[in-house]
């Protein structure tokens, strides 16, 4: 492990990680490193890296539990499967671009932390390039570490000791009123979190809003969209951003806590296929302390 190094992806947040074999990390073999850099970072990226499905979860169980949205729809004795996302069917050609599948796929592009619609959210998404485009298809991550400690008092004092309230199906309504009608985005009651995560480990503070959230405490349904648009609009800018243009190969891994992403657009006739991993979020990773009461 002594020849592992770290290069920052921005000057607030992230590194790409050379050295470290995600295949090893995947058996626990310099997974302890591969944490405290996430700690302390909240983005990482490695490159060139050889990840088959089966390392790619044995890596994700190194964080935790992995999540299953669709463990309620399964066939008993049906094998779990790498959830990916992607535009190709499974005969080998592509969704069209209104269709409701690409639909879906574009409320990526809102600024989202994974899952803050369920009751227990993501920890982390673990995400590989398998199929790149030509050209655009670039994920963007936000540091709402980063924007927390830069952020105006003044705008500090609206949020802090709030609650907030998160729905799947809100995300989906800005992008088309039919995608939010669809069984899938509400199959889970409404989520309250805190708006701000201390993360258990070293102290540091992030605040928790995504595309899923509509209601902050105390205020208004108007009032509260103002905000959220105000608080996301400040932990987007331009020193808060990271934008990973994909390679084969390619893994980014991100703290869902403190960090916000989104997909860009791509040419919709071109097969794009990433791997998706999220682990859900345990007690010792903040959990307990951020959950509020459904009413």
């Amino acid at each position: 492990m002594n020849d592992i190094t770290t290069t920052p992806l921005t000057s607030a947040f992230g590194v790409r990680i050379d050295g470290l074999s995600l295949e090893r990390a995947a058996k626990g073999e310099g997974f302890a490193t591969l944490r405290g850099l996430f700690e302390d970072h909240s983005a990482l990226l490695l490159r060139n890296q050889t990840m088959t499905d089966d390392i790619h979860l044995a890596l994700a169980r190194q964080f935790g539990e992995v999540e299953d949205r669709l463990a309620d729809e399964r066939k008993p004795g049906e094998k779990y499967e790498v959830p990916k996302v992607s535009n190709v069917r499974a005969d080998g050609s592509v969704t069209g671009e209104m269709d409701l599948h690409t639909l879906n796929l574009k409320a990526n592009m809102l600024w989202h932390a994974d899952s803050t619609f369920l009751p227990r959210p993501a920890l982390t998404n673990i995400l590989i390039a398998r199929v790149v485009t030509s050209s655009g298809g670039a994920t963007e991550l936000a540091s709402t570490r980063a924007a927390w400690a830069e952020m105006p008092e003044a705008l500090k004092a609206r949020i802090r000791g709030r609650g907030i309230w998160h729905a799947y199906s809100h995300s989906r309504a800005q992008i088309a009123p039919e995608l939010a009608k669809m069984p899938m985005f509400h199959k889970w009651p409404d989520q309250h979190w805190k708006s701000v995560w201390t993360n258990p480990e070293n102290g540091h503070e992030a605040l928790y809003i995504a595309s899923h959230a509509y209601q902050v405490d105390g205020y208004s349904k108007e009032e509260s969209k103002a905000l959220l648009d105000e608080l996301m609009e400040f932990c987007t800018q331009d020193q808060f951003t990271y934008a990973h243009n994909w390679r084969v190969g390619d893994v980014l891994i991100w703290d869902q806590r403190a960090v916000l992403h989104r997909a860009t657009p791509w040419p919709y006739e071109e097969p794009r296929t990433l791997s998706s991993l999220c682990v859900t979020v345990s007690d010792a990773d903040g959990l307990s302390d951020m959950a509020l009461a459904a009413s």
